[in-house]
Protein backbone atom coordinates (compact mmCIF):
# COMPACT_ATOMS: atom_id res chain seq x y z
CA UNK A 1 0.00 0.00 0.00
CA UNK A 2 2.44 2.62 0.73
CA UNK A 3 4.32 1.94 -2.22
CA UNK A 4 1.17 2.74 -4.53
CA UNK A 5 0.59 5.80 -2.30
CA UNK A 6 2.84 8.10 -4.49
CA UNK A 7 0.79 7.08 -7.97
CA UNK A 8 -2.41 7.68 -5.62
CA UNK A 9 -1.70 11.18 -4.67
CA UNK A 10 -0.83 11.78 -8.39
CA UNK A 11 -3.81 10.64 -9.15
CA UNK A 12 -5.84 12.85 -6.67
CA UNK A 13 -3.46 15.89 -6.71
CA UNK A 14 -5.47 19.39 -7.12
CA UNK A 15 -5.35 19.22 -10.67
CA UNK A 16 -7.13 16.10 -10.92
CA UNK A 17 -10.35 17.21 -8.48
CA UNK A 18 -13.05 15.68 -11.11
CA UNK A 19 -11.80 12.36 -10.22
CA UNK A 20 -11.78 12.94 -6.53
CA UNK A 21 -15.61 14.08 -6.93
CA UNK A 22 -16.41 11.13 -9.05
CA UNK A 23 -15.32 8.48 -6.42
CA UNK A 24 -17.17 10.63 -4.05
CA UNK A 25 -20.13 10.15 -6.56
CA UNK A 26 -20.14 6.79 -6.66
CA UNK A 27 -19.56 6.13 -2.79
CA UNK A 28 -22.42 8.08 -2.07
CA UNK A 29 -24.86 6.21 -4.21
CA UNK A 30 -23.19 3.17 -3.80
CA UNK A 31 -23.85 3.33 0.28
CA UNK A 32 -27.55 4.71 -0.57
CA UNK A 33 -28.36 1.41 -2.63
CA UNK A 34 -27.12 -0.65 0.71
CA UNK A 35 -29.05 1.32 2.55
CA UNK A 36 -32.22 0.49 0.44
CA UNK A 37 -30.77 -3.22 0.09
CA UNK A 38 -31.82 -2.78 -4.36
CA UNK A 39 -32.20 -0.51 -7.08
CA UNK A 40 -35.67 0.04 -8.82
CA UNK A 41 -36.01 -1.50 -11.75
CA UNK A 42 -33.07 -3.97 -11.13
CA UNK A 43 -32.69 -6.95 -9.31
CA UNK A 44 -29.59 -6.30 -7.44
CA UNK A 45 -28.81 -6.73 -3.98
CA UNK A 46 -26.46 -5.41 -1.69
CA UNK A 47 -23.67 -7.54 -2.98
CA UNK A 48 -24.14 -6.54 -6.36
CA UNK A 49 -24.20 -2.85 -5.34
CA UNK A 50 -21.37 -2.99 -3.63
CA UNK A 51 -19.56 -5.14 -6.92
CA UNK A 52 -21.00 -2.36 -9.05
CA UNK A 53 -19.35 0.65 -6.95
CA UNK A 54 -15.96 -0.96 -7.20
CA UNK A 55 -16.39 -1.39 -10.97
CA UNK A 56 -17.24 2.28 -11.32
CA UNK A 57 -14.14 3.27 -9.23
CA UNK A 58 -11.93 1.66 -11.50
CA UNK A 59 -13.40 2.71 -14.70
CA UNK A 60 -14.50 6.08 -13.80
CA UNK A 61 -11.32 7.08 -11.76
CA UNK A 62 -7.76 7.73 -12.53
CA UNK A 63 -6.29 5.39 -9.81
CA UNK A 64 -3.84 2.64 -11.74
CA UNK A 65 -5.76 -0.83 -11.19
CA UNK A 66 -3.28 -2.12 -8.60
CA UNK A 67 -3.60 0.68 -6.33
CA UNK A 68 -7.61 -0.27 -6.31
CA UNK A 69 -6.55 -3.38 -5.67
CA UNK A 70 -4.41 -2.95 -3.36
CA UNK A 71 -7.62 -1.32 -1.24
CA UNK A 72 -8.16 -4.51 -0.61
CA UNK A 73 -7.40 -5.65 3.16
CA UNK A 74 -5.90 -9.45 1.86
CA UNK A 75 -5.23 -10.90 5.38
CA UNK A 76 -9.07 -10.34 6.43
CA UNK A 77 -10.67 -11.84 3.02
CA UNK A 78 -8.28 -14.80 3.26
CA UNK A 79 -9.12 -15.35 7.20
CA UNK A 80 -12.88 -15.22 6.54
CA UNK A 81 -12.55 -17.76 3.66
CA UNK A 82 -10.95 -20.04 5.94
CA UNK A 83 -13.69 -20.08 8.78
CA UNK A 84 -16.39 -20.25 5.72
CA UNK A 85 -14.29 -23.99 4.74
CA UNK A 86 -14.83 -24.79 9.00
CA UNK A 87 -18.13 -23.67 9.14
CA UNK A 88 -18.54 -26.01 5.89
CA UNK A 89 -17.12 -28.74 6.72
CA UNK A 90 -19.33 -28.80 10.72
CA UNK A 91 -22.17 -28.40 8.43
CA UNK A 92 -21.67 -31.45 6.30
CA UNK A 93 -20.58 -33.30 8.80
CA UNK A 94 -24.41 -32.63 10.41
CA UNK A 95 -22.99 -30.92 13.94
CA UNK A 96 -25.09 -27.89 13.42
CA UNK A 97 -28.09 -29.87 12.18
CA UNK A 98 -27.38 -32.45 15.53
CA UNK A 99 -27.34 -29.12 17.84
CA UNK A 100 -30.37 -27.64 16.37
CA UNK A 101 -32.40 -31.10 17.03
CA UNK A 102 -30.86 -31.50 20.64
CA UNK A 103 -32.02 -27.76 21.49
CA UNK A 104 -34.93 -28.59 20.39
CA UNK A 105 -35.64 -31.35 23.20
CA UNK A 106 -36.23 -29.03 25.32
CA UNK A 107 -39.23 -26.89 24.31
CA UNK A 108 -41.56 -28.63 27.29
CA UNK A 109 -39.92 -25.80 29.50
CA UNK A 110 -39.93 -22.54 27.43
CA UNK A 111 -37.97 -20.24 29.46
CA UNK A 112 -35.50 -22.88 29.69
CA UNK A 113 -35.58 -23.29 26.21
CA UNK A 114 -34.86 -19.71 25.00
CA UNK A 115 -31.86 -19.62 27.95
CA UNK A 116 -30.35 -22.65 26.04
CA UNK A 117 -31.01 -21.47 22.48
CA UNK A 118 -29.71 -18.04 23.34
CA UNK A 119 -26.79 -19.44 25.42
CA UNK A 120 -25.60 -22.28 22.46
CA UNK A 121 -26.45 -19.98 19.67
CA UNK A 122 -24.15 -17.27 21.36
CA UNK A 123 -21.24 -19.53 21.81
CA UNK A 124 -21.18 -21.08 17.98
CA UNK A 125 -21.66 -17.45 16.57
CA UNK A 126 -18.21 -16.64 18.71
CA UNK A 127 -16.08 -19.13 17.31
CA UNK A 128 -17.96 -20.14 13.77
CA UNK A 129 -19.34 -17.96 11.17
CA UNK A 130 -23.07 -16.32 12.50
CA UNK A 131 -24.76 -16.12 9.29
CA UNK A 132 -24.41 -20.01 9.01
CA UNK A 133 -25.41 -20.48 12.35
CA UNK A 134 -28.73 -18.98 12.46
CA UNK A 135 -29.04 -20.52 8.69
CA UNK A 136 -28.88 -23.92 9.68
CA UNK A 137 -31.18 -23.53 13.32
CA UNK A 138 -33.62 -21.34 11.80
CA UNK A 139 -35.66 -23.91 9.83
CA UNK A 140 -35.08 -26.69 12.52
CA UNK A 141 -35.79 -24.73 15.20
CA UNK A 142 -39.04 -23.12 13.82
CA UNK A 143 -40.41 -26.28 12.62
CA UNK A 144 -40.07 -27.98 16.01
CA UNK A 145 -41.84 -24.82 17.71
CA UNK A 146 -44.74 -25.01 15.15
CA UNK A 147 -44.96 -28.95 16.22
CA UNK A 148 -45.25 -27.79 19.54
CA UNK A 149 -47.78 -24.69 19.03
CA UNK A 150 -45.74 -22.76 20.52
CA UNK A 151 -45.21 -18.66 18.78
CA UNK A 152 -41.89 -19.19 16.76
CA UNK A 153 -41.40 -15.22 16.53
CA UNK A 154 -39.80 -14.63 19.66
CA UNK A 155 -37.66 -17.52 19.73
CA UNK A 156 -36.40 -16.76 15.91
CA UNK A 157 -35.42 -13.48 16.83
CA UNK A 158 -33.62 -13.90 19.88
CA UNK A 159 -31.75 -16.81 17.63
CA UNK A 160 -30.71 -13.82 15.40
CA UNK A 161 -30.12 -11.23 18.04
CA UNK A 162 -27.67 -14.11 20.39
CA UNK A 163 -26.18 -14.84 16.88
CA UNK A 164 -25.26 -11.15 17.17
CA UNK A 165 -24.15 -10.56 20.82
CA UNK A 166 -22.01 -13.85 20.55
CA UNK A 167 -20.26 -13.12 17.48
CA UNK A 168 -18.67 -9.52 19.35
CA UNK A 169 -16.93 -12.16 21.60
CA UNK A 170 -14.00 -12.67 19.76
CA UNK A 171 -12.29 -11.41 16.62
CA UNK A 172 -13.62 -14.48 14.44
CA UNK A 173 -17.07 -13.85 15.73
CA UNK A 174 -18.44 -12.10 12.04
CA UNK A 175 -16.45 -10.57 8.86
CA UNK A 176 -16.66 -7.29 10.40
CA UNK A 177 -14.31 -7.90 13.78
CA UNK A 178 -12.36 -9.95 11.27
CA UNK A 179 -11.31 -6.70 9.28
CA UNK A 180 -11.54 -4.84 11.84
CA UNK A 181 -9.11 -7.24 13.77
CA UNK A 182 -6.51 -7.37 10.72
CA UNK A 183 -6.53 -3.71 10.20
CA UNK A 184 -6.08 -2.49 13.71
CA UNK A 185 -3.83 -5.54 14.58
CA UNK A 186 -6.20 -6.79 17.47
CA UNK A 187 -4.81 -10.17 19.15
CA UNK A 188 -7.56 -12.59 20.21
CA UNK A 189 -6.35 -13.03 23.62
CA UNK A 190 -6.92 -8.67 24.70
CA UNK A 191 -9.87 -8.76 22.51
CA UNK A 192 -11.39 -11.81 24.04
CA UNK A 193 -10.41 -10.30 28.22
CA UNK A 194 -11.97 -7.09 27.32
CA UNK A 195 -15.15 -7.97 25.44
CA UNK A 196 -16.26 -11.28 27.62
CA UNK A 197 -17.94 -9.21 30.23
CA UNK A 198 -20.09 -6.83 28.37
CA UNK A 199 -20.92 -9.23 25.95
CA UNK A 200 -21.99 -11.58 28.46
CA UNK A 201 -24.24 -9.06 30.04
CA UNK A 202 -25.67 -7.51 27.18
CA UNK A 203 -26.49 -11.97 26.33
CA UNK A 204 -28.22 -12.04 29.97
CA UNK A 205 -30.37 -8.50 29.22
CA UNK A 206 -31.33 -9.96 26.24
CA UNK A 207 -32.61 -13.18 27.30
CA UNK A 208 -34.45 -11.16 30.38
CA UNK A 209 -36.27 -8.87 28.13
CA UNK A 210 -36.76 -11.31 25.66
CA UNK A 211 -38.82 -13.37 28.15
CA UNK A 212 -40.77 -10.79 29.72
CA UNK A 213 -41.29 -9.41 26.35
CA UNK A 214 -42.60 -13.03 25.18
CA UNK A 215 -43.79 -14.85 27.83
CA UNK A 216 -47.56 -14.01 27.92
CA UNK A 217 -47.59 -14.66 23.89
CA UNK A 218 -46.03 -18.34 22.73
CA UNK A 219 -48.90 -20.23 22.10
CA UNK A 220 -50.55 -19.97 18.46
CA UNK A 221 -52.66 -21.98 16.60
CA UNK A 222 -50.71 -22.73 13.55
CA UNK A 223 -49.45 -25.64 12.20
CA UNK A 224 -45.89 -27.17 11.19
CA UNK A 225 -45.55 -27.73 7.77
CA UNK A 226 -46.22 -31.75 7.12
CA UNK A 227 -42.64 -31.70 6.07
CA UNK A 228 -39.41 -30.25 7.47
CA UNK A 229 -38.09 -27.26 5.44
CA UNK A 230 -34.78 -28.89 5.12
CA UNK A 231 -33.62 -32.54 5.43
CA UNK A 232 -31.50 -32.20 8.52
CA UNK A 233 -27.81 -34.03 7.78
CA UNK A 234 -27.17 -36.94 9.36
CA UNK A 235 -24.52 -36.85 12.57
CA UNK A 236 -21.17 -38.31 11.44
CA UNK A 237 -19.47 -38.70 14.56
CA UNK A 238 -16.04 -39.17 13.10
CA UNK A 239 -16.15 -36.01 10.87
CA UNK A 240 -17.87 -34.13 13.39
CA UNK A 241 -14.72 -34.61 15.94
CA UNK A 242 -12.17 -33.96 13.37
CA UNK A 243 -13.88 -30.73 12.39
CA UNK A 244 -14.17 -29.92 16.33
CA UNK A 245 -10.68 -30.63 17.21
CA UNK A 246 -9.26 -28.46 14.22
CA UNK A 247 -11.29 -25.58 15.08
CA UNK A 248 -10.15 -25.91 18.71
CA UNK A 249 -6.70 -26.22 17.34
CA UNK A 250 -7.20 -23.13 15.28
CA UNK A 251 -8.42 -20.82 18.55
CA UNK A 252 -5.38 -22.17 20.52
CA UNK A 253 -3.14 -21.23 17.57
CA UNK A 254 -4.80 -17.25 17.74
CA UNK A 255 -2.86 -16.88 20.73
CA UNK A 256 0.46 -17.24 19.27
CA UNK A 257 2.16 -14.48 16.73
CA UNK A 258 0.80 -16.56 14.00
CA UNK A 259 -0.38 -14.78 11.13
CA UNK A 260 -4.33 -15.88 11.95
CA UNK A 261 -5.25 -16.04 7.96
CA UNK A 262 -2.58 -18.42 7.69
CA UNK A 263 -3.44 -20.77 10.62
CA UNK A 264 -7.45 -20.53 8.98
CA UNK A 265 -6.32 -21.51 5.52
CA UNK A 266 -4.16 -24.28 6.52
CA UNK A 267 -6.97 -25.57 8.63
CA UNK A 268 -9.08 -25.06 5.73
CA UNK A 269 -6.61 -26.99 3.42
CA UNK A 270 -6.53 -30.20 5.87
CA UNK A 271 -10.60 -30.14 5.18
CA UNK A 272 -9.84 -30.03 1.49
CA UNK A 273 -8.13 -32.93 1.46
CA UNK A 274 -11.09 -35.05 3.16
CA UNK A 275 -11.32 -38.56 2.10
CA UNK A 276 -15.16 -38.11 3.00
CA UNK A 277 -16.45 -34.81 1.33
CA UNK A 278 -15.80 -33.44 -2.18
CA UNK A 279 -14.00 -29.97 -2.59
CA UNK A 280 -17.18 -28.82 -4.48
CA UNK A 281 -19.58 -30.04 -1.81
CA UNK A 282 -17.21 -27.86 0.66
CA UNK A 283 -16.88 -24.76 -1.34
CA UNK A 284 -20.79 -24.58 -2.35
CA UNK A 285 -21.14 -23.94 1.29
CA UNK A 286 -18.53 -20.48 1.06
CA UNK A 287 -20.37 -17.59 1.23
CA UNK A 288 -18.92 -16.06 -2.03
CA UNK A 289 -21.25 -13.41 -2.01
CA UNK A 290 -20.15 -11.87 1.72
CA UNK A 291 -16.80 -12.57 0.33
CA UNK A 292 -17.49 -10.32 -2.42
CA UNK A 293 -19.21 -7.83 -0.96
CA UNK A 294 -16.11 -7.27 1.38
CA UNK A 295 -13.93 -7.08 -1.30
CA UNK A 296 -16.04 -4.19 -3.07
CA UNK A 297 -16.51 -2.43 0.02
CA UNK A 298 -12.81 -2.37 0.51
CA UNK A 299 -12.04 -0.70 -2.92
CA UNK A 300 -15.19 1.90 -2.77
CA UNK A 301 -14.57 2.88 1.05
CA UNK A 302 -10.69 2.88 0.27
CA UNK A 303 -10.92 5.04 -2.89
CA UNK A 304 -13.04 7.47 -1.01
CA UNK A 305 -10.83 7.43 2.19
CA UNK A 306 -7.95 8.45 0.01
CA UNK A 307 -9.68 10.99 -1.82
CA UNK A 308 -9.30 12.79 1.87
CA UNK A 309 -13.35 13.97 2.27
CA UNK A 310 -13.77 11.12 4.99
CA UNK A 311 -11.08 13.16 7.37
CA UNK A 312 -12.55 15.79 6.48
CA UNK A 313 -16.29 14.67 7.31
CA UNK A 314 -14.79 13.61 10.44
CA UNK A 315 -13.15 17.14 11.48
CA UNK A 316 -16.37 18.64 10.56
CA UNK A 317 -18.22 16.46 12.42
CA UNK A 318 -15.74 16.67 15.42
CA UNK A 319 -16.35 20.70 15.50
CA UNK A 320 -20.09 20.34 15.53
CA UNK A 321 -19.38 18.09 18.80
CA UNK A 322 -19.55 14.74 17.53
CA UNK A 323 -16.36 13.38 18.59
CA UNK A 324 -15.69 9.83 16.68
CA UNK A 325 -12.37 9.39 18.34
CA UNK A 326 -14.41 9.29 21.67
CA UNK A 327 -15.42 5.98 22.65
CA UNK A 328 -18.70 6.58 23.59
CA UNK A 329 -19.59 8.93 20.54
CA UNK A 330 -18.25 5.91 18.83
CA UNK A 331 -20.25 3.64 20.09
CA UNK A 332 -23.49 5.15 19.14
CA UNK A 333 -22.68 6.62 15.64
CA UNK A 334 -21.46 2.54 15.06
CA UNK A 335 -24.88 0.94 16.14
CA UNK A 336 -26.78 4.27 13.92
CA UNK A 337 -24.42 3.74 10.93
CA UNK A 338 -25.08 -0.03 11.33
CA UNK A 339 -29.50 0.91 11.10
CA UNK A 340 -28.62 2.91 8.02
CA UNK A 341 -26.80 0.89 5.90
CA UNK A 342 -26.32 -2.56 7.39
CA UNK A 343 -23.38 -3.67 9.79
CA UNK A 344 -20.76 -4.75 7.31
CA UNK A 345 -21.03 -1.63 5.35
CA UNK A 346 -21.21 0.98 8.46
CA UNK A 347 -17.97 -0.89 9.63
CA UNK A 348 -15.86 -0.64 6.28
CA UNK A 349 -16.61 2.83 6.11
CA UNK A 350 -15.69 3.77 10.03
CA UNK A 351 -12.34 1.41 10.12
CA UNK A 352 -11.33 3.94 7.15
CA UNK A 353 -12.08 6.80 9.08
CA UNK A 354 -10.81 6.79 12.67
CA UNK A 355 -8.42 5.91 14.49
CA UNK A 356 -8.69 1.75 14.62
CA UNK A 357 -4.86 1.90 16.16
CA UNK A 358 -6.11 2.59 19.42
CA UNK A 359 -6.47 -0.85 20.31
CA UNK A 360 -9.82 0.81 22.86
CA UNK A 361 -11.08 1.94 19.50
CA UNK A 362 -11.00 -0.80 17.48
CA UNK A 363 -12.91 -3.32 20.27
CA UNK A 364 -15.68 -0.30 20.48
CA UNK A 365 -16.22 -0.47 17.02
CA UNK A 366 -16.58 -3.99 16.95
CA UNK A 367 -18.81 -4.68 19.58
CA UNK A 368 -21.43 -1.54 18.78
CA UNK A 369 -21.08 -2.39 15.08
CA UNK A 370 -22.25 -6.62 16.43
CA UNK A 371 -24.67 -4.96 19.15
CA UNK A 372 -26.38 -2.18 16.96
CA UNK A 373 -26.94 -4.88 14.18
CA UNK A 374 -29.92 -6.42 16.41
CA UNK A 375 -31.95 -2.64 16.14
CA UNK A 376 -34.09 -3.75 13.23
CA UNK A 377 -34.48 -6.34 10.71
CA UNK A 378 -32.09 -4.84 7.87
CA UNK A 379 -29.40 -3.98 10.55
CA UNK A 380 -27.74 -7.47 10.24
CA UNK A 381 -27.45 -10.65 7.82
CA UNK A 382 -27.90 -12.60 10.13
CA UNK A 383 -31.52 -10.92 10.84
CA UNK A 384 -32.48 -11.56 7.50
CA UNK A 385 -31.51 -14.84 7.25
CA UNK A 386 -33.51 -15.51 10.00
CA UNK A 387 -36.50 -13.91 8.43
CA UNK A 388 -36.19 -15.25 5.28
CA UNK A 389 -35.83 -18.69 6.36
CA UNK A 390 -38.99 -18.56 8.57
CA UNK A 391 -40.73 -16.68 5.60
CA UNK A 392 -40.36 -20.59 4.44
CA UNK A 393 -42.27 -21.77 7.55
CA UNK A 394 -44.96 -19.65 7.09
CA UNK A 395 -44.30 -17.58 9.96
CA UNK A 396 -44.22 -13.97 8.96
CA UNK A 397 -41.75 -11.65 11.24
CA UNK A 398 -42.50 -8.13 10.53
CA UNK A 399 -40.51 -5.18 10.84
CA UNK A 400 -42.31 -4.10 14.13
CA UNK A 401 -42.49 -7.70 15.37
CA UNK A 402 -38.96 -7.89 15.07
CA UNK A 403 -38.46 -3.72 16.27
CA UNK A 404 -40.37 -4.72 19.65
CA UNK A 405 -38.02 -6.95 20.92
CA UNK A 406 -34.77 -5.37 19.09
CA UNK A 407 -35.02 -2.22 20.02
CA UNK A 408 -35.06 -2.52 24.10
CA UNK A 409 -32.54 -5.51 23.76
CA UNK A 410 -30.21 -3.11 21.52
CA UNK A 411 -30.56 -0.36 23.51
CA UNK A 412 -29.94 -2.11 26.76
CA UNK A 413 -26.48 -3.92 25.35
CA UNK A 414 -25.61 -0.04 24.45
CA UNK A 415 -26.20 1.18 28.06
CA UNK A 416 -23.87 -1.66 28.88
CA UNK A 417 -20.94 -0.98 26.55
CA UNK A 418 -21.16 2.72 27.68
CA UNK A 419 -20.78 1.87 31.17
CA UNK A 420 -17.95 -0.54 30.50
CA UNK A 421 -16.21 1.95 28.46
CA UNK A 422 -17.33 4.95 30.89
CA UNK A 423 -15.11 2.74 33.55
CA UNK A 424 -12.13 2.57 31.53
CA UNK A 425 -11.20 -0.88 31.83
Amino acid sequence: MLDAMPLLQQSLAPGTLPSATAISVIFALTYCGIALGHVPGLRLNRTGIALLGAIAVMVVSRIPTRTVVSFIDWPTILLLFGFFVLSAQLRLSGFFDWAAAALARELDRPARFLLTLMVVVAALSAFLNHDIVCFVFAPVVGTALLRKHLNPVPFLVALAIASNIGAAATIVGNGQDMMIAEVAGLSFGPYLAWSIVPVVLSLAAAYAIIWRLSRHSLATGADAPDEPPLDPTPLDRAHTIKGLVILAVVIGLFFTLIPKELVALAAAGIHLASPKFRTEDLLAKVDWPILVLFAALFVVTGAFQSTGYGDRAVASLARAGVDLHSPAVLAIATATLSNLVNNSAAALLLVKVVNVTQPTTAYVLALANSFGGSLIVIGSVSNIIVVQQARELGVSISFRSFARIGVPVTLACLAILLAWIALGV
